[in-house]
């Protein structure tokens, strides 16, 4: 019987440094199928995977939350018809809900028949409070709906600020497994392990009962509860501005409203293709650039692959504050994405010189 894998993760997290490592150390000589789904016009990780042997089908037509009812559960049926695989991992956007990808995943396995085997979230603990505050909606979402928690670069803090970290987490999801060693010492297996670990906890966390829509919290049954506009901005959507939800709309303050966007509501993409040389010194000051929220917008994800005036092509991956430039192999066309929340288009076309 198929099993389906879920990893999530907010822009960033290190979902597909995981899948591989998984895909390395841990699978053996399972067939796999990944279903990759990128917020943005391009995509840009198809190739990184491929080198593994996995088949991709990438979804760029829109965020995974956003298409649910049609083209995701038709395409995840056509793979396990025309694949057959022994497992199917998918990887939402790192914008998506993890509940809105898990009740369309839920109505494909009662159809055909196949095994929801874990929703893991890799979160980045060096950012998770800052994602927190200012995207609570659609980051505490994949926290809550976790039954593993994967958490990536805590060999970059200390034991206190990490334990801080742990806090956060758990109040948003008391229940997870929650992996904390640096990746580098384990063994994709042990991860794996404690992903597929079934327990009655993670059994209840896959009821829907279990976890209240409105707020992502656990609630016991039958117990009563309310969300008002309080609620919302304590846990879900806490940040500095004054009234303005990170979507960019305008709310009434004294009228009850509750956050339920779209990823497309609060998050924008801007992704081209380009022939223009770029030195390194260049790009790395492109990416330093990108940190001027008033001018272009709060970056959340730069990625792509762009030639160099020295005949090499810069793949480069950046998250606020850090960014990476590595040598890597030749590809088609250059091409970059950049997402984020009330991103300046034109500044971003002047910036990566594209008319």
């Amino acid at each position: 019987m198929t099993k389906i894998d879920i990893i999530s993760g907010f822009l960033g997290a290190g979902k597909t440094t995981l899948i591989k490592k998984l895909l390395q150390e841990a699978f053996g000589k399972e067939k796999i199928v990944l279903i990759e789904n990128e917020f943005g016009e391009i995509g840009i990780d198809g190739g990184f995977l491929k080198d593994a042997g996995v088949e991709i089908r990438e979804m760029n037509s829109g965020c995974i939350c956003c298409s649910l009812v049609g083209d995701f559960s038709e395409a995840l049926k056509k793979v396990i018809k025309d694949y057959t695989p022994d497992r199917i991992i998918i990887e939402p956007s790192g914008v998506g809900k993890l509940s809105d990808v898990i009740q369309a995943v839920r109505g494909v396995v009662e159809e055909m028949q196949v095994q929801m085997n874990s929703f893991t979230t890799v979160a980045d603990a060096l950012k998770c409070k800052m994602y927190m505050k200012n995207f609570g909606e659609f980051f505490n979402n994949q926290i809550a709906y976790a039954n593993t928690i994967v958490l990536s670069r805590t060999q970059n803090l200390n034991e206190e600020k990490l334990h801080d970290v742990i806090h956060a987490l758990r109040h948003e999801n008391e229940h997870a497994r929650m992996i904390t060693t640096p990746w580098e010492k384990l063994d994709g297996k042990e991860i794996l392990q404690a992903m597929e670990q079934s327990d009655d906890l993670a059994k209840e966390l896959l009821e829907e009962s279990a976890i209240c829509p409105e707020c992502g919290h656990h609630h016991e049954h039958g117990e009563h509860h309310h969300h008002d506009h309080e609620h919302h901005h304590d846990h879900d959507h806490d940040h500095d501005h004054d009234h303005t939800c990170s979507c960019g709309h305008d709310h009434d303050h004294d009228h009850e409203h509750h956050h339920h966007h779209h990823a497309d509501d609060v998050f924008t993409s801007f992704g081209s293709e380009t022939v223009k040389k770029f030195s390194q010194e260049e790009l790395t000051a492109i990416l330093n650039a990108l940190a001027d929220e008033e001018t272009y917008g709060m970056i959340l994800r730069a990625k792509g692959m762009l030639e160099s005036d020295k005949g090499e092509w810069l793949y480069f991956d950046m998250v606020p504050q850090e960014h990476e430039i590595r040598i890597g192999a030749p590809t088609y066309t250059g091409r970059f994405c950049v997402i984020g929340s009330k991103l300046n288009e034109d500044a971003l076309k002047q910036l990566f010189h594209v008319e």
